[in-house]
């Protein structure tokens, strides 16, 4: 039973949850996946199954944007590489002023004497940010490449 007494009217005109305002739900599990999302409420270090549960529904939430293809999402990509590896550096400069994607910014730090890390915020549609993740991460000399996932989810 969902149940709210405190409501606001949006621009559209339907009324809506107030946006700080906790709906209350019930759910039934088997006992086996109680224990399971228990253990990952412990640790993952969530104050409650209810923290978890919000976080596993924004989550999806993102996956469905990136899917969709239609809205702009953003990532973070995030590439370790050989900076002695002739001519990475002005490879990876030059894909990341692609004009199909936004790169807000890069963050490169030296790991040690041969790797360097970066980290590319991107913005764009999804496929676009995808191609171009695939691409330098590709390159030679690029070790480890790892596209996170983000989008705008409203509570």
């Amino acid at each position: 039973m969902v149940s709210s007494t405190v409501t606001t009217t949006h621009m559209i005109g339907i009324d809506m949850p107030a946006k700080d305002e906790l709906e209350r739900i019930s759910i039934s599990l088997p006992g086996t996946l109680l224990q399971e999302m228990d253990k990952r409420v412990v640790r993952q270090g969530y104050s409650s199954r209810s923290e978890l549960i919000r976080d596993l529904i924004r989550e999806r939430l993102v996956e469905e944007k990136w899917e969709g293809d239609v809205e702009q999402v953003v990532g973070v990509l995030t590439i370790c590489f050989d900076h002695h590896q002739r001519g990475l550096s002005d490879k990876l400069a030059d894909l990341q002023h692609n004009k199909y994607v936004n790169v807000f910014c890069s963050t490169h730090i030296h790991m040690d004497h041969h790797n360097c890390l970066e980290t590319i915020i991107l913005k764009g549609r999804p496929n676009e940010i995808e191609k171009l993740s695939i691409t330098l991460g590709g390159l030679k000399g690029v070790k480890f490449a790892r596209l996170t996932r983000a989008s705008i989810i409203e509570d």
